[in-house]
């Protein structure tokens, strides 16, 4: 007989679908022939499997211990180590600074991506278990282009992904970006379209007027500065939609610096001398106004090195203390802690 007791992670959640994460490798009907037989019980009663449970139920298996090592399996939930820049942690959520180049969440070229780096940084820190990782997985809630950078948010706990995947679905949350573009854009713009996904070729198509399989796309941007050359703008997904800024921008002829896929080869090619390979975008900035927290995230070195060359290193130091200020004027007393800096 084994015994198992229900903790924060997995109350709320139906007893069918936990079964199902314990014995993962056994089939559903198995399940429910065992809840019959009373081979199963919940607080040491008769389950049928869609009962809600709650922290501190009593769940009881009374099969042989080959039986339960057979349908549980032994697969190890994968990790992996590195630094995180963490901008904000509480004991549900946590909000990371990207790397450009890092997958924020797995894919089939077996690369490790941020879900394995985060599951890494929580065992190591002691607030996750092997044996917590049998029935939850901390878990990516947004996702960012493998060369995009910036804020992502993973939840620790069932309670923090449940917010999280929340506030995602349903839009109420902003984000903002920077990215260079070619050009010069002098104001601001709210602009619609309709965006086409070639799964193929992993490649978008943007049009001003709907098509077959075309979803809406809304963007909005800001110029923050520009030399004639290049402009810094700030940048709201307002539907997040795959690769949406970049073929946005790109379609009013403004693509995005350092873009292979949609940007302008020549424009690129006077800044590969910089190191510039991928496209200069950074997701900078979330509001969450359900909590009042405002996050922000420096952009890296490359991006800052070539604002620099740019001469427009002013009009982004600018816009960033305009932003931490808003946020520390809102919070009085907790402008680290929401600011993320």
């Amino acid at each position: 007989m084994k015994e198992l007791i229900i903790k924060e992670n997995e109350a709320g959640q139906r007893f069918d679908k936990y079964l199902a994460k314990v014995l993962k490798e056994a089939p559903k009907s198995f399940f429910y022939k065992m809840l019959r037989k009373k081979n199963i019980t919940l607080n040491g009663k008769k389950a049928t499997g869609n009962e809600k449970l709650l922290e501190g139920d009593t769940v009881k298996f009374f099969l042989s211990d080959e039986t339960f090592e057979k349908f549980a399996g032994n697969t190890q939930v994968p990790r992996a180590y590195c630094h995180l820049d963490v901008v904000y942690e509480d004991k549900d959520i946590i909000i990371i600074n990207k790397p450009a180049g890092m997958l924020s969440q797995p894919a089939d070229d077996g690369q490790p991506s941020l879900v394995e780096y985060v599951t890494g940084y929580l065992l190591k820190k002691g607030e996750l278990t092997e044996e917590q990782l049998k029935t939850f997985r901390p878990s990516v809630c947004n996702r960012l282009d493998r060369n995009t950078s910036g804020l992502v948010c993973a939840g620790k706990s069932l309670a923090g992904l449940q917010f999280l995947s929340g506030i995602f679905h349903d839009r109420s949350l902003h984000k903002y970006y920077l990215c260079l573009v070619k050009g010069r854009l002098e104001k601001g713009e709210h602009i619609k379209g309709y965006l086409h996904k070639n799964k193929k070729t992993n490649k978008v198509t943007v049009s001003e007027k709907q098509f077959e399989d075309s979803l809406p796309i809304e963007t909005g941007y800001r110029p923050l500065g520009s030399n004639g050359r290049v402009t810094l703008l700030e940048v709201e997904l307002i539907t997040g939609r795959t690769h949406q800024i970049r073929a946005h921008l790109g379609s009013i002829g403004h693509p995005l610096l350092g873009d292979a896929k949609y940007g302008d080869r020549d424009f690129n090619r006077a800044y590969t001398k910089f190191g510039v390979r991928n496209q200069l975008l950074h997701a900078y900035k979330l509001e969450i106004p359900q909590t009042g927290q405002t996050f922000l995230a420096k952009v890296p070195q490359l991006f800052e090195s070539i604002l620099n060359e740019e001469h427009l290193e002013g009009s982004y130091y600018e816009n960033l203390e305009i932003s931490v200020g808003v946020c520390q004027n809102d919070h009085p007393g907790s402008g680290d802690r929401n600011c993320g800096q």
